[in-house]
């Protein structure tokens, strides 16, 4: 791996644009170093997580309405929708939509944390849409999801975001991007072009993270995805795009992120090196923000200890500056103590999170968010009595180097009304690589059979099963095997409105008011 460093210069001190960090993230993407052959299961079990994922979101409102708007976009040799049959077919960017918006809604998919925070598998729905209209075959599609992953995952590492309020989606958006271009086989000037270009379009605040958290929250990944392909379609069609996009005195790092005088180190492989950034990312075992895997995992050992969960006192969790800013009591959020809060919210609440775990000793992606879950009398009790606080050891051990030694847990005191104390510990969740029983291929098979299950028949699963398990063999056409169909019955949600893209969506809205 080498660093390449990165810092603010004055117009006319600009570097030649192969010194510029957006050139470099580009000739690393397209670079046909070899795949190990990992890295190439790894990413089969991404795509299946996906799968399982989306599948479960499918009736939710945001996934519902995204879908409709893709459907609006009907396009003959297009791209699939989770959901629909492969004969229905949409442009490639409406499918980035609508397949992003459903991989993310239930927050149950895979994670990154370094300096900042991601979730890489968010780049895989535009990366497959592209690659079903663009008719490629298999080997590239892995090749372009090998690369998405190694460019925001080196993103996530030298440039925090979240410090700046900037929401973590710009490093999705580049990877995106990269992603694309690598399983095209574009040149670098092309891809450096779509790179300044959504780089540019896709910056947005991280209120979208804050407060009463909306459905925006699964939307926003999707948004980055489709501005990645309409990107890359504009640098494609010769267009150029905002330079220096990092580096510039008017650009991001100058005015959004550090100041001029900032000074980052972004870690990439050097030419001919493999691609191997996906195997420190890391899938959920819960549908819930990563950082809080390992505590749910803690919850359900430590409520072996505590016995009757209405004889805490109080909950005092000591963890990383991360894990206490964004879920935890130090983001000064109190929507996160709100029982009539967002699922949304509810999810990036580790102390909402830490009340039902405790009680409940399981953890399911729609049971344990419902109204009736949340605003149960004795969770709101056991829910604000959990405070959490930052701890430098633990927030050293969340920022190691090694990914061997990276911990995202922490140590919970948990006080009884008798005035005993219950102490324990956790460095990773347990489905974490490091963990007590990390995800096999076995675990990515079950858990979307799963989640699938419900939803669609065994049939259906298998024949999805059988094509992404093929994935790097599929000849070209054959990527429109990636979806998974269910009955039209389990695609209804009551009360969906029209918008624009339906003729008569202005009509009913005027006819509402």
């Amino acid at each position: 791996m080498q660093n390449h460093h990165v810092r603010v210069y004055k117009s006319a001190a600009t570097p030649p644009r192969h010194e510029l960090l957006a050139w470099k993230l580009a000739a690393a993407a397209v670079d046909d170093a070899p795949l190990d052959a990992d890295v190439i299961e790894m990413i089969i079990n991404r795509v299946i997580d996906n799968a399982g994922v989306a599948v479960a979101s499918l009736a939710r409102r945001p996934v519902a309405n995204a879908r409709a708007q893709a459907v609006a976009h009907q396009h003959e040799g297009g791209a699939t929708v989770f959901g629909l049959p492969r004969s229905v077919l949409v442009a490639c960017e409406w499918a980035a939509w609508a397949n992003g918006t459903a991989v993310r809604e239930l927050d149950f998919h895979d994670t990154f944390l370094a300096a900042d925070m991601n979730h890489p598998g968010d780049m895989i729905p535009s990366i497959i849409a592209v690659g079903q209209q663009s008719g490629v075959a298999g080997y590239d599609t892995v090749r372009g999801v090998a690369a998405a992953y190694e460019i925001s995952v080196g993103l996530t590492k030298g440039i925090a975001l979240h410090t700046h309020r900037v929401d973590h989606v710009l490093h999705i958006a580049a990877g995106a991007v990269a992603g694309i271009g690598a399983m095209l086989r574009l040149p670098v000037d092309i891809v450096y072009q779509a790179i300044n270009q959504v780089v540019h379009v896709t910056l947005s605040t991280r209120q979208s993270r804050k407060g009463e958290i909306s459905s925006w929250k699964a939307n926003a990944p999707a948004h980055a995805g489709k501005l990645a392909v309409e990107a890359v379609d504009r640098a494609m069609r010769g267009e150029t795009s905002p330079a220096p996009i990092y580096e510039g005195d008017d650009a991001i790092i100058a005015w959004m992120l550090d100041g001029p005088e900032a000074e980052y180190a972004v870690s990439l492989p050097r030419l001919g090196e493999p691609k191997r950034a996906i195997m420190e990312t890391y899938t959920k075992a819960y549908s819930a923000e990563y950082q809080a895997q390992a505590w749910i995992d803690l919850a359900f050992r430590l409520r072996r200890r505590v016995g009757d969960s209405r004889q805490i006192a109080s909950v005092v969790v000591h963890t990383s500056h991360h894990t206490h800013r964004i879920i935890g009591s130090g983001s000064g959020d109190p929507q996160k103590y709100n029982p009539q809060a967002s699922r949304e919210t509810l999810d990036h609440s580790l102390m909402y999170i830490l009340a039902v775990a405790l009680e409940d000793g399981r953890w399911h992606h729609d049971e344990s968010y419902t109204a009736e879950r949340a605003s149960r009398p004795h969770t709101v009790a056991l829910w604000r009595t959990i405070t959490t606080l930052e701890d430098a050891e633990w927030d050293r051990k969340y920022h190691d180097p090694a990914p061997e030694r990276r911990a995202f847990g922490g140590r919970i005191v948990v006080t009884l009304q008798n005035g005993r104390t219950v102490e324990d510990e956790i460095e990773v969740a347990d489905a974490h690589p490091r963990g007590a029983t990390p995800f096999r291929r076995d675990d990515y098979i079950g858990k979307f059979r799963e989640l699938a299950g419900p939803h669609t028949d065994s049939a259906e699963q298998g024949r999805f099963l059988e094509a992404a398990l093929a994935l790097p063999k599929l000849e070209p056409g054959d990527l429109v095997d990636l979806t998974v169909e269910v009955p039209p019955a389990a695609l209804v949600v009551p009360d969906l409105r029209p918008g624009l893209f339906e003729r008569h969506g202005i009509r009913e809205m005027v006819a509402r008011q």
